[in-house]
């Protein structure tokens, strides 16, 4: 076998390892043919043109992309630290390499400024109140946004809200207030509710005279249980109504 024939088989050999790739189940990979697309291949094995070719691999795979946190000014002008974390994967792989330079970079400036925007739009009791709300808002801008460049939002989540120490120190004492006033609602209506079973009481003590004398009896057998050395003795009230209508009259 001469030399020659042996250069040929080994440049053979050489140009089909170089023009065969391998892509994994969720890569897909954009080939480019003299600067024109010809579409999106894979998973498994695809064969180019080496020197002709170009490919791009793109993940298919949903991505967690962090939101660092942000500064912001609420609409009743507090000013936090705002952070979040989004959810997306790309569509399509021909969108993401072609109509955008970098789906990941634009991606995340996106997230940062829909972020400023949205949070500065609401209150902040509505930021910490309602955040899922605030969540599905970014993540219907961010979705209307990025779908041309084939990548879908799929989920968007505020991660931590950082309050001033002042504002903290106020809200604290806002929700303190707030306990003590219910524990005096409550006691007041303890009260009232007691004051208004012994206004019954008395109706119907004043309508049945004995039930004062069974009263005072069930009164000393409480106080002959504890074994108490204090003897109390119930003085019918009747026995002072002479001396009260003789003092009347002499009035």
């Amino acid at each position: 076998m001469s030399i020659p024939f042996l250069v040929i088989i080994f440049l053979a050999v050489l140009f089909f390892a170089s023009a065969l790739r391998i892509l994994n189940e969720y890569e897909r990979g954009v080939v480019f043919r003299l600067g024109r697309a010809i579409g999106a291949k894979g998973p498994g094995l695809i064969i180019f043109i080496p020197g002709i070719d170009k490919m791009r691999k793109v993940d298919l795979r949903t991505i967690t992309l962090d939101v660092p946190p942000q500064d912001i000014i609420t609409r009743d002008n507090v000013s936090v630290k705002v952070s979040a974390v989004v959810f997306f994967r790309v569509m399509d792989a021909m969108k993401a390499v072609i109509d955008v330079e970098n789906y990941l970079f634009a991606t995340s400036q996106l997230a940062q400024t829909t972020l400023r925007s949205v949070c500065g739009q609401a209150e902040m009791d509505d930021l910490l109140a309602e955040r899922e709300k605030i969540n599905s808002k970014i993540q219907g801008i961010l979705d209307m946004h990025t779908e041309p460049w084939g990548v879908k939002v799929s989920a968007v989540e505020v991660k931590q809200i950082d309050l001033p120490v002042e504002m903290q120190r106020a809200m604290a004492k806002q929700a303190e207030a707030e306990r003590e006033r219910r524990a005096k609602v409550i006691n007041a209506e303890g009260e009232f509710q007691a004051a208004t079973k012994l206004a019954e009481a008395a109706g119907i003590i004043e309508k049945y005279p004995m039930a004062l004398q069974l009263r005072y009896l069930q009164t000393l057998r409480e106080v002959a249980v504890e074994n108490n050395s204090t003897t109390l003795f119930p003085i019918p009230i009747d026995l002072f109504k002479p001396f009260l209508s003789a003092m009347e009259s002499k009035k």
